[in-house]
């Protein structure tokens, strides 16, 4: 149910309850207390009414029950459980118990217990227990709850614990515990990647051009400092198990990845890595590639690219028209191909992103773009970083001409099978900047939404209700260069300007 629809059928039920009620009152207003008919006959009458009332009332009560409608008039619905939780109720298609352990004096903690209440009272499939365990507290020692708040699922002989008070996180909770298998996502170590569990995090907003954190032999990004634990700790908050994998040492990607991520390498591979994500990927599997400004490619590396359809230049990005507040090469996006990814994606950005080229892919391939910046952006020729050049290799020339305004693309999905026998469907996604998904940028915009929603598509998972992790942070408000005029122009401009009008206009009607 939406949160702005009314439950119009629960309401008619409501109102043939009050019906029924209206009746029997009229009815005892009407009905002779006293008959003039034999003491028999007169025992059978009264007996008769006592009888009807009390099934009249117990149908109403119970027609009632089994159609329950829940209304909170509050502005700010405190009392409704989210629409996401609500569709993740909706599609339960086996039964779940949701015992939820709460601390009776804490305000919160009720709103919570009727919150899950209600989630129960939406589908039978959803079975609630709400439980005090100060007055329980065998109860909460039988299920091992030495913590307040905290929700106790069980579905199928799986049992998992939940401490919140968010209905969300609960709902998590339930898609996790209905889950019958456990998806493992893996992500690359051995080349400087970001770490992923990196619990700091520094909040900076500039380009490429000053975005080397003051080492002065990084020519492009270079930042040691920034980190994915948050990221890792959104998707282990939907219920995926992460950890990390070394190909260069293992010498191949280990088949229980469902989706393997590279975020940010700095060194290049060496060819037995490229041969194993194209093994990997000839036995079904998803990619995420986000490949930084300066990061050069393997030969073999570069030819599965091709492959895909993809090439990446060694450019970067400049858009003169959509940046986030004065920084072009901090490129931010509001509208999106159409693909079920971006399908509930808004406003992100990119801080010193590489462009794709996209080419034919080979046969049996289908590359299609996701995020692409402005047509009035154009790319710059940048060089690679020399220590991630595989061997010594010529400067690209610094003085290059920009190339000509058109949109560039960012982001590329690419799925199908790769040639050779016994080939399963992969799928993969490439993208020129790993920036947006790091600590410093991940929870600001849209951008943890796009994150995420790269990874259900390459589980194939796009589907499924997309409850986010949420994740903390401090309250900013992200402009765009062309929202930032917009703001000035109305209250700095137009706004003294209508109000020097409005006093000419008086002083001129009353001189």
């Amino acid at each position: 149910m939406d949160h702005q629809e009314l439950p119009f059928v629960d309401l008619v039920w409501l109102l043939g309850w009050l019906v029924a009620v209206a009746l029997l009152f009229a009815c005892a207003l009407r009905l002779p207390l006293q008959t003039r008919l034999g003491a028999l006959a007169s025992r059978a009458y009264a007996g008769a009414v006592v009888v009807l009332i009390f099934a009249v009332a117990t149908l109403a009560n119970v027609a009632l029950s089994l159609h329950d409608a829940h209304l909170d008039l509050t502005r700010e619905e405190v009392f409704t459980p989210s629409q996401q939780a609500m569709e993740v109720v909706d599609r339960l298609d086996q039964p779940v118990q949701l015992t939820y352990f709460y601390q009776g004096q804490d305000p919160n903690a009720r709103r919570a217990a009727d919150i899950m209440e209600i989630m129960g009272r939406r589908n039978p499939l959803l079975q609630v227990r709400t439980v005090d365990p100060d007055r329980q507290p065998t109860l909460a020692d039988n299920f091992g709850i030495k913590l307040y708040n905290a929700a106790v699922l069980e579905a199928d002989g799986r049992r998992i614990t939940v401490r919140s008070f968010d209905e969300s996180e609960i709902a998590i909770g339930i898609q996790r515990v209905v889950r019958e298998r456990v998806v493992t996502i893996c992500f690359i170590e051995g080349h400087d990647e970001y770490p992923i569990d990196n619990f700091e995090f520094h909040t900076h907003f500039e380009g490429a051009a000053g975005h080397s954190h003051d080492q002065s032999d990084a020519a492009v990004i270079l930042t040691t400092g920034h980190g994915f634990g948050r990221l890792r700790r959104a998707l282990e908050g939907i219920g995926y198990d992460v950890r990390k994998i070394t190909p260069a040492a293992e010498g191949a990607i280990p088949p229980d990845c469902a989706v393997t991520i590279d975020a940010g390498p700095r060194t290049t591979y060496l060819p037995g890595e490229s041969s194993a994500l194209e093994r990997y990927l000839q036995q079904g599997g998803s990619l995420l590639l986000m490949y930084d400004l300066g990061f050069a490619l393997e030969p073999r590396l570069e030819q599965l690219l091709e492959t895909f359809g993809v090439r990446l230049p060694q450019a970067v990005v400049v858009d003169a028209r959509s940046h986030y507040g004065t920084d072009p090469e901090m490129v931010a996006v509001t509208a999106y191909e159409p693909h079920p990814i971006t399908r509930n994606v808004s406003f992100t950005f990119y801080p010193g992103v590489r462009p794709l080229a996209l080419v034919p892919p080979a046969e049996g391939i289908q590359v299609a773009p996701l995020v692409s910046s402005s047509a009035d952006s154009h790319s710059t020729p940048v060089a690679a970083v020399a220590e991630r050049q595989p061997e010594p290799a010529p400067v690209a020339d610094q003085a290059a001409p920009p190339s000509q305004p058109q949109a560039q693309v960012l982001a590329a999905a690419i799925e199908g099978t790769l040639a050779g026998a016994g080939s399963r469907p992969f799928r993969a996604i490439v993208i020129g900047d790993s920036d947006f998904a790091s600590n410093s940028f991940l929870p600001y915009t849209a951008n943890s939404d796009l994150a995420l929603a790269m990874v259900r598509w390459l589980l194939r998972d796009e589907q499924a209700v997309r409850v986010a992790s949420r994740i903390p942070a401090p309250a900013l408000v992200l402009l765009t260069k062309g929202q930032m005029q917009g703001i000035f122009l109305v209250l700095v401009v137009l706004l003294p300007l209508s109000m020097i009008a409005l006093g000419s206009l008086v002083w001129w009607r009353r001189r």
